[in-house]
């Protein structure tokens, strides 16, 4: 049953829907995508999205809204960087602010230097920020992180509680993951999903750190399969898919499945019943 061309049954309760999203297009996108040797110029330190990336922002709001998806999300993990945040308070988050007592933002205005409006915190699912699903590490300065005491005040309502240390010390200037490290990486940011108690993750990061991590999956599955989980992601793309707990890391019961006989009697199996008709005769 778990050969590439068949199917595979696995308990829901050890199952978790995920829904990853790449970041929407950067400034350091615009000239990487030309000349990759762009990813080391300091002026792309810790990119924020372009006008174009909000525009799609703005389309993949629009879409996790008319499918529905965006009321079956429990949770939205982002990386901890401004293009992440971003793209996740702009297509997750609430509808546009206004100042009130009860609530901060998610967004304030102008964050990153995005002209964009303040964005609520309001009538949407939580948003924490996690080191784990940060971008390839180190050398490319945009993806060196700033101070979580400056983003905080950027994005008031991201919960920055599970990040321990407020300087980027993960960073370094002259050593570079390798895509093993990056992998090692992204195979325990999956474990760790299993500690919390949601169901459906929205989950917004980076495209090595996706590519690197998913090229580990879909080796027991057609080759089209593999290369659907695996494919280098667009900017603002989102994908679905299913994780499964095949090892007992999470500890969830079941919230649907019911134990029957309630109340007890007598039951006899399909087959024991038929063996005593087989008798009486």
């Amino acid at each position: 049953m778990d050969s590439g061309g068949g199917s595979s049954l696995f308990p829901l309760h050890r199952c978790k829907t995920l829904h990853l999203v790449r970041h929407a297009q950067g400034i350091h996108n615009v000239e990487g995508d030309k000349n990759y040797k762009a990813y080391m110029s300091p002026e792309y330190l810790d990119a924020q999205l372009t006008p174009l990336g909000w525009q799609q922002v703005e389309n993949l709001r629009k879409h996790v809204h008319a499918s529905g998806l965006f009321k079956r999300i429990d949770l939205v993990i982002t990386s901890p960087l401004l293009r992440t945040m971003q793209t996740a308070v702009g297509v997750f988050g609430g509808e546009g602010y206004t100042d009130r007592m009860d609530a901060v933002p998610l967004m304030v205005a102008n964050a990153g230097i995005s002209d964009h409006s303040a964005i609520s915190s309001l009538n949407c699912p939580p948003i924490v920020a996690v080191e784990l699903c940060r971008e390839h590490l180190g050398v490319h300065p945009c993806d060196r992180r700033r101070s979580i005491s400056e983003y905080q005040c950027l994005f008031p309502a991201i919960d920055f509680s599970l990040i321990e240390s407020d300087e980027d010390v993960l960073w370094k200037e002259n050593i570079r993951e390798t895509k093993e490290e990056v992998a090692a990486r992204g195979a325990k940011f999956l474990n760790w999903l299993w500690t919390r108690k949601e169901k459906e993750i929205a989950i917004v990061t980076h495209s090595g750190f996706l590519f690197h991590t998913l090229g580990a999956f879909g080796n027991d599955c057609h080759p089209s399969v593999k290369n659907e989980i695996g494919k280098h992601f667009a900017n603002c793309e989102l994908r679905s898919m299913v994780i499964v707990d095949r090892s007992m890391a999470g500890s969830d019961l079941s919230t649907t499945n019911y134990p029957g006989k309630i109340p007890p009697g007598l039951d006899l199996p399909s087959a024991a019943v038929d063996g005593n008709l087989e008798k009486d005769a």
